[in-house]
């Protein structure tokens, strides 16, 4: 065997590389950072990470639950019907958590920030008055509370041990 390198061979520093190539790896152009117009239209309003955790951590406790009632005002994220309570996980930043280090308004457009802020406030209240109006219970989760597994495990003993009113009213009615 000789020692000179075949036609067409390629040294080991060349393999996996394209051959015309001068030695320089491609790199994909940077691209700049989001506007605020295309960050805002990531976010959604159903299936986000917090109501992932909580969903997650109730189901393992052995609770169920509806997701999305859309008979009921606003839409609960959890609707457990048995008991007649609804569970919404709220962002604290889209429904103003006062007192949290994630809420606070934007810097751009202050003003227009804040009555949208506002308003989405007083719908909140609004859908709590027309369920609590309805015979529902409301718990209202925030997006800080939501990593401490002492909260999410407290909502659901609570959700464990309260009555089923619905359920033992409708036995009753049919043994009777």
């Amino acid at each position: 065997m000789s020692s000179r390198a075949q036609p067409g061979a390629m040294s080991p520093d060349q393999r996996g590389s394209d051959p015309k190539s001068t030695g320089r790896k491609r790199r994909n152009p940077k691209t700049g950072p989001l506007t605020r117009s295309e960050n805002m239209s990531r976010i959604r309003g159903r299936d986000t990470k917090p109501e992932l955790i909580v969903r997650r951590a109730l189901w393992a406790s052995g609770l169920r639950y509806r997701l999305y009632d859309g008979r009921l005002p606003g839409r609960p994220d959890l609707v457990f019907a048995g008991p007649r309570m609804v569970v919404f996980v709220h962002g604290c930043f889209w429904h103003c958590h006062e007192g949290c280090i994630n809420f606070r308004i934007p810097k751009t457009r202050s003003e227009w920030w804040a009555a949208k802020l506002a308003r989405n406030k007083l719908r909140d209240a609004k859908v709590r008055a027309d369920l609590e109006a309805g015979g529902w219970q409301v718990i209202v989760i925030w997006e800080c509370e939501v990593e401490n597994q002492a909260v999410l495990a407290s909502i659901a003993k609570a959700l464990k041990s309260f009555p089923k009113l619905l359920r033992h009213r409708v036995r009753e009615s049919a043994i009777g």
